[in-house]
């Protein structure tokens, strides 16, 4: 059997646990490519629709399992089709490698076809390290430290390989003499917990503290048991970011769900009067729904120290993993004999949720979309995993799912990029072939990127233990988040030429590559489309035809906003109609639930 570079560079990944990368061939890659059917006992080669989407599926392997992703593209094309999904990796601080082909080494500099700079192109998304294997014998040491970087500074790295030197004998062993660097296999998770004295510092403004506010992001995943320990000695409520969606049961006592634009009101309401914030293992963006600057004492928890106070001015900043640290700052804690703080945030969490199951009850042309996220929620298995996209179904995915810390939930979070959706879930049934996948995509995600993934699940789906996967299509024919932006944000009516997406029958297309359609038009259908999607023997895709004048109303209003929509029906929006009185049921709704 041959022994070259690209034979090397698989047998080394297999040393450092890779199993899986996704990708798609080109001539830059071909001996790479020649490696993969080589070792494909070690080496699982999936083939994708798009570079894109590779990427995407890198990243997600990420975020579900805690290990390194791998992505690979052709050198120029394939290797720019990357980016958009590596920036999702690196905007979510997820370790993921690129590896990608490089035109011969004698014709760079010659403006020859298809040579990118790509050194340059990868300098800002793997900026932690990007290099270019010029000889056979660096082939070691490169590929060594991109996965032990990615993994450490839980980042994006990448490794360029000239097509010429994939076709070289490999070195295995550099010469031993001097330039040369001789490398090892294996990376160990190093965790850190902060010093006595922060802790105790940490402690008294906790203790102190009278009506104390936690929030949480994806960096809490896995601390859901020391959290609300936490939580219950403090009497506090615990709010999540999308990220840290799945990091605490939405059925614990203290969770009041999702923070921000798409958050809960009583996460908003908890924010607004806390006394004291405790932030565990989030980046959340939006400064203006955390407490004002100066109403409340501050302490964060996170494993990078360039992520502290860097949305709200902390008192003490932690540096440690949110695990380590919450156990060794429980010992500390007092339980607060006085409960009224909490006994607020549990009357407002039950308000909201009466709320948001009498807005899903509210009859729409046809469908109401929160009545299909309503429904899911009720028939959740305890082991799925689930996949937003952006848009409108990542309102609905943050406000209208229940999960459990049993399962798993991810999207784009810091990029909140359209078309994760599907890649995220295919990722997922590779990773967990034993447990359900379920992506909630709009119509315009689907069209973008996501019909080509069914494409691939149509390719394999028989090699996953459970069949199913489930991608649930917002079908409006509007491109709803940004048609409500437009209103809400800056005043203006809907643009159709923009903002209107042409028809497709999703459910049709699913029938048509071999995997189960549903199509889904009237309410009362939506309860059993989805347990007849639970219950299929294969993939399916469930086309729901909803209203795009449902609106996608934020946890608070604020009075720049209601002007911005009151200009909008001023100026004549095309669905008026529709969005007044579709806005007034769901206002009139938090008032007097049903």
């Amino acid at each position: 059997m041959k022994n070259t570079v690209s034979d090397y560079l698989i047998k080394r990944m297999h040393e450092w646990g890779i199993t899986r990368i996704f990708g798609f061939p080109g001539d830059g890659i071909n001996g790479i490519m020649g490696a993969l059917n080589r070792h494909k006992d070690i080496m699982d080669f999936i083939q994708v629709r798009h570079e894109e989407m590779a990427a995407f599926m890198a990243c997600a392997h990420a975020k579900f399992t805690g290990e390194v992703g791998v992505c690979m593209a052709t050198s120029g094309p394939g290797a720019i089709h990357l980016l958009n999904g590596l920036y999702d990796a690196k905007k979510d601080s997820q370790p993921v490698v690129a590896i990608v082909g490089q035109q011969a080494r004698r014709a760079m500099g010659g403006d020859y076809q298809q040579e990118v700079d790509l050194n340059t192109l990868f300098k800002d998304v793997a900026k932690e390290y990007v290099h270019m294997v010029t000889v056979p014998a660096q082939m070691r040491q490169v590929i060594d430290r991109a996965l032990r970087i990615a993994q450490s500074e839980r980042t994006v790295t990448c490794v360029i390989v000239p097509n010429d030197l994939q076709e070289e004998d490999a070195e295995e062993a550099p010469p031993r003499e001097h330039g040369s660097i001789f490398t090892g296999v294996g990376y160990t998770n190093i965790h850190i917990v902060p010093s006595v004295a922060d802790l105790q510092k940490t402690a008294d403004i906790l203790n102190a503290g009278k009506k104390v506010a936690i929030l949480i992001g994806a960096g809490a995943i896995g601390a859901h048991q020391e959290v609300e320990q936490v939580a219950e000695l403090l009497g506090a409520g615990v709010a999540k970011a999308l990220l840290g969606k799945a990091a605490l049961s939405d059925y614990s006592p203290y969770c009041t769900g999702s923070i921000g634009l798409l958050g809960t009101k009583p996460s908003w309401d908890m924010m607004m009067d806390c006394d004291t914030l405790l932030m565990i293992g989030s980046s959340f963006p939006y400064s203006e729904f955390l407490p004002k600057e100066g109403q409340a004492k501050g302490v964060q928890i996170d494993i990078n120290p360039r992520k502290l106070s860097l949305r709200y001015p902390m008192d003490v900043n932690l540096l440690g993993g949110s695990k380590e640290t919450l156990q060794a700052l429980i010992p500390l804690l007092q339980r607060k004999e006085d409960r009224d703080w909490l006994k607020k945030i549990q009357d407002n969490n039950k308000d909201w949720e009466e709320i948001i199951e009498a807005r899903a009850k509210n009859e729409a042309n046809p469908i109401n979309p929160q009545l299909v996220f309503s429904e899911l929620s009720k028939r959740l298995p305890d082991t799925c995993i689930l996949s937003a996209d952006s848009g409108s179904s990542a309102n609905w995915f943050a406000r209208n799912l229940k999960v459990k810390e049993t399962m798993k939930a991810s999207l784009s979070g810091n990029l909140a990029t359209m078309c994760p959706g599907v890649p995220y879930a295919i990722a997922a049934k590779f990773a967990y072939p034993d447990r359900v996948s379920i992506a909630l995509v709009g119509d315009g995600a689907m069209q973008m990127l996501g019909n080509n993934g069914v494409i691939t699940i149509a390719k394999y789906w028989k090699r996953w233990a459970d069949p199913r996967l489930i991608i649930m299509v917002l079908h409006n024919n509007d491109l709803n988040q940004v048609t409500w932006e437009q209103r809400v944000m800056s005043g203006d009516p809907k643009f159709e030429g923009s903002q209107d997406i042409p028809d497709f029958p999703y459910s049709k297309y699913a029938e048509l590559v071999g995997l189960k359609g549903i199509l889904v038009n009237k309410p009362e259908d939506i309860g059993p489309a989805w347990d007849q999607a639970f219950a299929s023997d294969k993939p399916v895709v469930i086309d729901v035809i909803t209203d795009p004048n449902v609106p996608t109303i934020p946890p608070h209003i604020t009075f720049t906003e209601m002007k911005k929509y009151a200009e909008t029906l001023l100026k004549g929006d095309p669905n008026e109609g529709g969005i007044i009185k579709q806005t007034f049921k769901d206002v009139v709704e938090n008032i007097l639930p049903h």
